[in-house]
């Protein structure tokens, strides 16, 4: 079904019945706004412009109630993920999506449609959603005259897209799955890196172990791998690091003492304090 999508401003329409060719951008009364952000190995951003209260009753009133709001002003909101994710536990593919709301009292409708033009000339056609799901607003403590799109308590694969304007507060819970893209991402990366590329699986295998991710020992071979293309002190002493780690002290201890040496004869010389003393306690403990 198709709606005809709610214009914050009449600027916008003006604004948009205007020349396709014309280079020149008047200042808008909705300013224009980006903001991004990294969970976990995903990358979100989001696109929109900011009205203002202005004096005005917002919800019921410029914002009407049950009907579709571009969220926002101006162009459509947009909304990008690099990975796929769960918006309020249902699936969302990785891509680009304007966000469409639906106001309500006591509940919102947000919509990730796969129309990317809306703007105040447009028909917003949810048969165009890629998904919806419903909210439950809150009030916000203190009055916000522009509105605003933000990431709330970020953790290492969640966080709250929320939209904030007047006083209140619409949060929607984005999760992904960061330990199974670092998996994935990481694996990919060793496949497709350079036959002397002695960096990325030590990369890789380093956070593979640090977070016990792949099957078991997949980490130390990933360094194995490392150094069979280039013996460095960074993956030997990777690799006494996580024998140790393991509680193998005695090989721990071996590839030590060669981590020690290739530093010595470095001509860089570089600083090893820190590894010898923690070599030292490898050896007494083996």
């Amino acid at each position: 079904m198709k709606y005809p999508i709610l214009a914050v401003t009449a600027a916008a329409v003006l604004i948009a019945a205007g020349p396709l060719g014309a280079q020149f951008q008047a200042p808008l009364p909705s300013q224009n706004a980006k903001v991004m952000q990294r969970i976990g190995v995903t990358d979100f951003n989001v696109s929109y412009s900011r009205p203002n209260v202005k004096g005005r009753v917002i919800w019921g009133g410029l914002v009407p109630y049950d009907k579709p709001w571009r969220t926002g002003a101006n162009a459509a909101t947009t909304f990008t993920s690099t990975d796929d994710l769960e918006v309020e536990g249902k699936k969302l593919a990785a891509g680009s999506y304007s966000i469409v709301t639906i106001p309500g009292k006591e509940s919102w409708i947000v919509a990730f449609n796969k129309d990317l033009d809306l703007w105040a000339k447009t028909d917003y056609d949810e048969k165009k959603d890629a998904l919806r799901v419903t909210v439950s607003p809150a009030a916000f403590p203190e009055t916000v005259e522009s509105f605003t799109i933000v990431f709330r308590n970020v953790t290492s694969d969640s966080a709250e897209l929320s939209f904030v304007w007047e006083k209140l507060r619409v949060p929607v819970l984005l999760k992904v799955d960061t330990k199974g893209l670092v998996l994935s991402k990481g694996r990919a990366a060793v496949a497709a890196a350079k036959a002397d590329d002695w960096e990325t699986p030590l990369a890789v295998g380093r956070t593979f172990f640090n977070d016990k991710l792949g099957i078991p020992g997949e980490g130390l071979a990933l360094v194995d791998k490392s150094q069979s293309i280039k013996k460095t002190l960074g993956n030997t002493a990777q690799k006494a690091r996580m024998l140790a780690a393991d509680g193998k002290y005695a090989e721990a201890v071996k590839v030590g003492e060669e981590a020690v040496a290739l530093a010595k004869a470095s001509p860089d010389k570089p600083n090893i304090e820190a590894f010898e003393k923690a070599l030292a306690e490898w050896k007494a403990k083996k």
